[in-house]
């Protein structure tokens, strides 16, 4: 899932010293057998893969001209109403509504950063938005009970020592009651590979003897288990949707934020609570209070 290959955002220091350590890893790789032998058997299919790779990208540009969402007669975000769209904004890009009030995107390598920057925090928020609901959900459908179901309090009550089990589990956990440094460091591992791809580039696992297909924001490969990017032209419609449900994502994160500041519970219950009392229940209500 994750997009953007160019800088790491989590590691300290400087870039540099990472891509030595990487490096370093490399050569040690690169020198036993096993690196020789993945290397050698990559080497030998790599022109298949490459020609593979051209028609693949040609396909996929046919299939963003025979889409709808895609090109100058594309859907706007003013609809059918009249308005003086950006010329940079042509329809090239994913869910490109031609928005950008601020003419952020005129500089062409800006707007593949700015694009690249807004994937990762659309799949970002999309995750974490489904792991800030669903143990709210499973806990008020009875599937789980947890000691602390709301998500802005959960780091709270592992600070104060609580034995947080997945799923509500019993032992199910990786850390027990006082584990945030194996939290940590097992997040750092579990973001090693996909870090080490963005601070080194899309051929960073080559000397591993993967080859990754497609750029930068869209890899596939290993990064596409499921083969949803099989068919052309249905790829290309999910990477508007993709884009679309990222920045609700990211809109409900918003969402999640004020309303945690303001009401002091989690999203699950807040929607109950307009539910049962929508006039009671709202912004205009709670601003009143």
């Amino acid at each position: 899932m994750l997009g953007s290959f160019q800088a790491s955002t989590w590691v300290p220091g400087s870039q540099h010293a990472f891509a030595t350590q990487l490096h370093q890893s490399h050569l040690k790789q690169h020198n036993s057998k096993l690196g020789k032998d993945l290397q050698t058997s990559l080497q030998n299919q790599k022109p298949q893969f490459e020609k593979q790779a051209a028609e693949r990208a040609k396909q996929e540009q046919r299939a963003r001209q025979a889409s709808p969402w895609y090109g100058p007669e594309r859907p706007k975000w003013l609809g059918p109403v009249a308005f003086d769209y950006p010329q940079h904004l042509q329809g090239e890009a994913p869910a490109d509504y031609g928005f950008d009030v601020l003419g952020l995107g005129q500089d062409e390598q800006q707007f593949e950063r700015y694009f690249e920057l807004e994937l990762l925090h659309a799949r970002w928020a999309m995750l974490g938005a489904l792991g800030a609901l669903l143990p709210e959900v499973l806990q008020y459908a009875g599937v789980a009970q947890f000691l602390e179901p709301v998500w802005w309090n959960v780091g709270y009550a592992k600070l104060q020592g609580e034995d947080l089990n997945y799923l509500g589990v019993a032992g199910l956990r990786v850390a027990g009651g006082q584990g945030i440094l194996i939290i940590a460091v097992c997040q750092v591992l579990l973001m090693y590979g996909p870090e080490y791809a963005r601070a080194c580039g899309i051929d960073a696992l080559e000397p591993l003897g993967i080859y990754l297909p497609g750029d930068k924001n869209y890899p596939g490969g290993v990064f596409d288990p499921l083969g949803l990017a099989d068919d052309p032209g249905k790829f290309e419609e999910l990477k508007v949707k993709e884009l679309k449900n990222g920045r609700l994502a990211m809109v409900a994160w918003l969402g999640f934020f004020v309303q945690a500041l303001v009401t002091q519970r989690g999203p699950l219950q807040n929607l109950l609570d307009f539910v049962a009392d929508p006039a009671g229940n709202n912004v205009a209500a709670e601003l009143a209070m």
